[in-house]
């Protein structure tokens, strides 16, 4: 069952559609929960269509699934054509569809066939996304925001295809805000260390106090915190904003954290 602990009644709708990928759970479930709280049509996209059909059901009537792997295309094109299709517009796109594991193998044994793979869903993907969706966000003047990430900016053992694919999404970021402004903003959320799970899970089992000391704030970031930022830079009210990274990690960008 799906905690969303974020609804206060029913939202009164905005008439805008977004479209958020990797959606159906972690940073993805939490951005479009907030988003049908402020009153958005959301379309959840995923790879994970069993998952994504049980996910959009209890999301309610403000939410509508349809299955994509990002790095294909065909996909792609056919998934962007289904929204079209159901709604008849597109104001907002949110890429956070991710190879999740943060951490390469060693740098030894890294295949090409890995290096591949996370380089199509983390940075292939949105730049597909923005291909096949500019046009329908362009006729609204919409927002598309990326979900990064500070392994971009921090040195970390394993990281290298996760590192050069977020590092290559901040660089996609302001190109395409070049290449669509301005009448589509285009903005980067950066999250650090984030606790991705639900609001129940995090009430059943809180994060120690060490883990907290850890952290220069000592507070944790949560997928609230995140989503609650690209809310924003979905609205009216970040109207001005485009090209721009912002990070969300408790002052933490130059100090790696390793947890046991």
């Amino acid at each position: 069952m799906i905690d969303l602990s974020l609804e206060a009644g029913k939202p009164q709708s905005n008439g805008k559609v977004a479209l958020v990928t990797g959606a159906v759970r972690g940073i993805g479930l939490g951005i479009s929960a907030w988003l049908i709280a402020e009153g958005w049509q959301v379309v959840l996209a995923d790879i994970d269509r069993k998952r994504g059909a049980k996910v959009a059901r209890a999301l309610g009537s403000s939410a509508w699934f349809v299955g994509m792997d990002v790095a294909q295309e065909s996909q792609v094109a056919m998934g962007v054509a289904e929204v079209l299709g159901q709604f008849g517009r597109l104001d907002a796109l949110v890429c956070n569809a991710a190879v999740a594991d943060p951490r390469n193998p060693p740098l030894a044994e890294l295949k090409l066939s890995y290096w591949n793979q996370v380089l199509g869903v983390n940075l292939t993907g949105p730049l597909l996304l923005a291909k096949h969706c500019s046009a329908y966000l362009q006729a609204h003047r919409g927002a598309m925001v990326n979900i990064a990430s500070t392994r971009a900016h921090q040195t970390e053992p394993n990281s290298e295809a996760c590192a050069a694919s977020k590092g290559g999404l901040l660089g996609l970021t302001h190109a395409l805000a070049i290449s669509l402004g301005p009448d589509v903003r285009v903005n980067a959320v950066s999250p650090g260390w984030i606790d991705s799970r639900s609001p129940g899970e995090r009430r059943q089992a809180p994060l120690s106090a060490q883990s907290h000391a850890q952290h220069p704030a000592g507070r944790v970031g949560t997928v609230e915190d995140v989503a609650a930022l690209v809310a924003w830079l979905l609205s009216d009210r970040a109207g001005f904003v485009t090209g721009q990274e912002f990070i969300v990690d408790g002052g933490m960008t130059r100090k790696m954290i390793y947890l046991d």
